[in-house]
């Protein structure tokens, strides 16, 4: 089986030849052609993987054949022959529609490496598209990319479900699309026409959810100077969709039983029933049985939640999507950037794919935009991903070495002469680690501290007193306290 068909021009017989017995030898099939203009009328024969284009044609100017070949083919992988090697060149290269460029003379490993990566990006964008066509066909859901067994499954239970008016519970860790679901659910229903309203319960202060629930009439509090129509009137006929639905207290709980029981409900302060007809979904990252089990969540509307449970695989248990997802997002801040589509090289792509992503999708997201965004060219390797992905050597996503912390002993390298290696005792060193990896976490979950201790596996109200305790002032998103000394002589007072 080939591995891509390629097609050469270049006015050169000698390159032409040498290039096609060099593909052909690696299991590409190849054809080649002498001008612009018959290379022009080959690709409009077929459809090619691969060109690899001489920027100095006897008949055309290669940058501007470029042009007009992306016009006709935008997803086609294109890399430029030249004998000049220069930045300058690789600018217009790319600024042209090139995946790359090589110079004259080369190196054969070095081209076949090119000629990999621009054919996988091609078949890869090719996927993309098919897939996305696939799934609109097939579920109409044109957001949500993915063809593991696993997301495959999740989208056939959305289509049986979503015409439905049965409440949906929607379970899995953060990141990993819970909205992206609830939305496709509603869009695929009778009610796409109506309103979605989704409401995160986890931002919103208890005193408060009720009142934007629900509404309020004038005089209801004190600021209720006048009366406001709740999140349940403004969804009505549609969906409304809870996130984090586990953080809302018992008062709340009971109201939104009798909400889903009755479809009905009073604003704060008012004595006039409302009814309404709502779909609700809710969403969820940790086991609500569980607190069910421990008397946080009542049991009664864990039973009226959960008519439909859809549960979301991690990334981490469908990691042939990654290559699909690092696609789509290259391309999505390419463009919110006005940059070219870039890549990743092979060895970044390796990272990625093997990386566990704790923060699942999300995260995703955000490593492919950062690469974009600091990379000064189209081609990203692996020094633009962040540390929590190019190590495996990691606590909490920060690699610790031990000498940061542990002043040397006189006579190791490091050590100055007279300094002082007591100062710091191991209780502040322990606490400049701890500091350092809730600080990461933190980072990771966006500081989402409700998130975060439960990635840690430990109560939340444990892990603001270490925030208190260490000095992290989780309000302006960063340490309080940059000098490691500091923040650990908090825990012995001085």
């Amino acid at each position: 089986m080939s591995k891509g068909l390629i097609l050469v021009v270049d006015d050169e017989l000698e390159i032409r030849e040498g290039l096609e017995l060099l593909l052909n030898t690696e299991g590409y099939t190849t054809s080649s052609a002498g001008t612009g203009d018959a290379g022009l009328a080959l690709l409009d024969e077929k459809p090619f993987d691969l060109l690899l284009l001489d920027v100095s044609l006897p008949d055309r100017n290669g940058l501007d054949l470029l042009r007009e070949i992306r016009r006709r083919d935008p997803n086609l992988a294109v890399v430029l022959i030249t004998a000049y090697g220069s930045i300058d060149m690789a600018r217009a290269a790319f600024k042209s529609g090139a995946q790359d460029y090589i110079t004259k003379p080369w190196s054969n490993d070095e081209l076949l490496v090119q000629v990999a990566q621009a054919v996988e990006g091609r078949r890869l964008r090719d996927e993309n598209v098919q897939l996305k066509r696939a799934l609109k066909q097939r579920y109409n859901f044109p957001n949500i990319i993915g063809k593991s067994e696993k997301m495959l499954a999740v989208l056939d239970l959305v289509t049986q479900v979503a015409p439905s008016r049965s409440t949906v519970l929607i379970h899995g860790e953060s990141g990993t699309g819970k909205e992206l679901i609830a939305k496709a659910i509603h869009s695929a229903s009778t009610r796409a026409d109506k309103a979605f309203v989704p409401i995160n319960t986890g931002s919103i202060p208890v005193d408060l959810l009720e009142s934007q629930l629900f509404g309020h009439v004038k005089g209801a509090f004190t600021s209720a100077v006048a009366s406001k129509k709740g999140l349940f009137e403004v969804a009505d006929q549609g969906t409304i969709f809870f996130d984090e639905i586990s953080t809302i207290g018992p008062e709340t709980q009971a109201k939104l039983l009798r909400v889903i029981q009755e479809r009905e409900f009073m604003r704060l302060g008012g004595t006039e029933t409302i009814k309404v007809d709502v779909r609700i979904i809710a969403a969820c990252n940790v086991e609500l049985l569980n607190l069910v089990r421990e008397g946080r969540f009542r049991e009664d509307l864990y039973h009226r939640l959960n008519v439909i449970a859809i549960p979301l695989p991690p990334l981490r248990e469908r990691r042939q999507d990654v290559p699909l997802l690092l696609d789509h997002f290259l391309r999505k801040f390419a463009e919110e950037n006005q940059r070219p589509a870039g890549r990743f090289t092979p060895a970044a792509l390796k990272l990625l794919v093997d990386y566990d992503w704790p923060g699942n999708v999300r995260e995703l997201e955000n490593v492919v935009e950062r690469a974009v965004v600091l990379s000064s060219q189209e081609v990203l390797d692996a020094d633009l991903l962040p540390e929590s992905v190019r190590s495996k050597e990691l606590i909490g996503g920060t690699r610790l070495h031990l000498s940061e912390f542990v002043p040397p002993l006189p006579g190791e390298p490091g050590s100055r002469a007279g300094a002082d290696s007591s100062k710091r005792s191991l209780f502040q060193i322990m606490d400049e680690i701890e500091r350092r990896v809730i600080c990461d976490m933190l980072e990771r979950t966006g500081w989402n501290q409700t998130d975060a201790a439960e990635r840690f596996q430990i109560p939340l109200s444990t892990l603001n007193q270490k925030i208190k305790r260490l000095g992290i002032d989780a309000r302006r998103k960063g340490p309080s306290r940059t000098d490691a000394d500091e923040s650990a002589a908090s825990a012995t007072g001085k």
